[in-house]
């Protein structure tokens, strides 16, 4: 297998190869947003992070397999890398599985060189081999009518009913981009805080904003013109996702969370999209059950590791018993606070 690295420090020289790769992702069937180049420099910039962006080549010199990875080091978290980190997509893709797998190894081979405990893989295809997996995860997926109001006859009378609770108060709905910024960091840094969860910084939405002004979207509700509940939306190819998405505590009596995602869904089919992407959950929990009511359905998700000598697959998230102390902990803290050291507590988590 011929095989390349993109050097980001040298576009000038790497440039044709960005292009062949973004136009390798856009016509690959599982090719995701994050998997082109231009997250690179959002993560970089804004995290720290080292990358390997790792191809290869047909006969004709023509890119047929990517792989993007990213190292996440810090004393508390440790040294592993992950592909791609924040988000629910990643690993290689390919048009077989030998060619994946081939990338797959040389990520160890750098891994190793790093001295990195493992690399996960985050895929939507199964691969055959030696590799560490989980599969306690499933996206939930719907697949989107041509016009709103069949959403709206499918969703049945129990949820019809919840979306037309909060319409009984003085609400309103606002779509926009930058110009929603603080609004939705407003609601989503203490919805963070109430969850006990460290947040991103303000400036990580605004670079995505301006990095995919045409795939990033962002989507209000307010209660007598506060901000309760709020949406980011990134959509790609036919595939509308909703990658964060919070409401106030104070408003759930209320279900303003279900009239935010009626007016999402609305939005996605309005815009021509033939899928909503709900995101992440665990079969059964309370995440599943909510998105399962919409209508969405399970779609495995396939996480492979490779591990070095003497490493085990992972469990570095907030279900692990021992972060349970630090979780409540965090969920007491002024919000203000949370927003000045959470951003480098986060960037080290995938």
């Amino acid at each position: 297998m011929n095989h390349g690295l993109i050097d980001f420090s040298h576009a000038k020289d790497d440039a044709e190869k960005i292009k062949q790769w973004d136009e390798y992702v856009k016509s690959h069937s599982e090719g995701s947003i994050y998997h082109l180049t231009a997250w690179q420099s959002v993560i970089t910039k804004q995290f720290g992070h080292n990358s390997s962006y790792l191809y290869s080549l047909d006969d004709n010199q023509k890119i047929n397999a990517v792989l993007p990875v990213v190292q996440l080091k810090s004393r508390l978290f440790g040294n592993y890398m992950v592909s791609v980190p924040y988000f629910n997509y990643g690993g290689a893709l390919s048009g077989t599985s030998q060619l994946a797998t081939e990338l797959m190894n040389k990520a160890g081979e750098i891994a190793q060189q790093k001295n990195a405990s493992h690399i996960e893989f985050r895929d939507t295809s199964s691969y055959e081999g030696d590799w560490g997996l989980r599969e306690d995860k499933v996206v939930m997926l719907l697949d989107l009518p041509s016009e709103s109001e069949i959403l709206w006859k499918d969703i049945g009378t129990k949820v019809r009913a919840q979306i037309k609770r909060p319409q009984r108060e003085p609400v309103s709905v606002k779509h926009g981009g930058l110009d929603l910024l603080d609004d939705y960091y407003k609601v989503f840094a203490q919805n963070m805080r109430d969850l006990g969860t460290p947040v991103y910084a303000k400036s990580f939405f605004k670079s995505i904003l301006e990095t995919f002004p045409d795939n990033a979207h962002i989507v209000c509700v307010y209660h007598n013109n506060k901000p309760a509940a709020v949406g980011f939306l990134l959509g790609y190819k036919d595939r509308m996702e909703i990658p964060w998405a919070s409401a106030l505590r104070e408003f759930n009596r209320i279900s303003v969370n279900m009239l935010l995602y009626w007016e999402v869904l609305k939005y996605s089919i309005e815009q021509g999209y033939a899928q909503f992407d709900f995101g992440r959950s665990t079969i059964n929990a309370g995440t599943y059950r909510f998105k399962k009511q919409w209508g969405a359905k399970p779609c495995q998700c396939y996480w492979h590791y490779w591990l070095a000598e003497g490493q085990a697959v992972p469990k570095l998230n907030p279900d692990n018993p021992k972060y349970k102390l630090v979780i409540g902990i965090w969920q007491k803290l002024p919000v203000w606070l949370t927003k000045i050291i959470g951003p480098a507590i986060v960037k080290n988590l995938p």
